[in-house]
């Protein structure tokens, strides 16, 4: 919760924040995240405006997941930015939209400030979340995983596998090697040649 007495409610008055709060849980996605309780420095910008208080700021935490190619562990900085509104819930209400059938979802999307206190949480949570790569990858060339091994290709750049069309993979048994060439009969006989 952030306080805004200091600020008063005298349209343009500003005051500016810098602040460590720890993350939330649950901020992220199923692949990559802010880890509960981590660090998140925040620099805001409050300003006083007829109908409340606009917040704007940047959020710098560390992320932790996992590239989506690879599987291995990253970890990187992020700066997320945001702008918000938080009214106050007295304001004026000719400075608002026209009374219309949608006031319930109007007033899930409308942040209040309340005993001059407001949550920034919902909106750092949104800033953070969107700012967020959909796919991390540890590098931009990740080759990923090995498709019939699993292996991770970054590790050895020359890994194949000599892939056999399986229509043909009935003759494989019958490819003869170096060894066993020294073993056939040359003469047409049915004994192998002694060496």
């Amino acid at each position: 919760m952030f306080d805004t007495r200091e600020l008063g409610r005298r349209p343009g008055t500003l005051k500016r924040l810098s602040r460590t709060v720890e993350a939330p849980r649950d901020l992220g996605n199923e692949v990559i995240g802010v880890p509960e309780g981590a660090p998140i420095e925040l620099d805001l910008r409050l300003e006083s405006v007829m109908d409340g208080v606009l917040v704007t700021g940047t959020a710098r935490a560390a992320v932790k997941g996992e590239c989506v190619r690879c599987l291995e562990p990253l970890e990187r900085e992020l700066d997320a930015d945001f702008q918000e509104m938080f009214s106050y819930p007295d304001a004026d209400d000719r400075s608002r939209p026209a009374e219309s059938g949608d006031d319930a979802e109007d007033e899930e999307d409308t942040f209040f400030v309340e005993d001059d206190l407001f949550d920034l949480e919902p909106v750092l949570r949104d800033a953070v979340v969107l700012t967020l790569p959909l796919q991390p990858v540890c590098q931009d060339d990740c080759p990923g995983l090995c498709s019939d091994c699993g292996a991770r290709l970054a590790d050895d750049p020359d890994h194949h596998h000599d892939a056999v069309d399986a229509r043909w993979a009935a003759l494989q048994e019958l490819v003869v090697t170096d060894d066993e060439k020294d073993t056939l009969p040359r003469d047409g006989g049915d004994e192998p040649q002694e060496k």
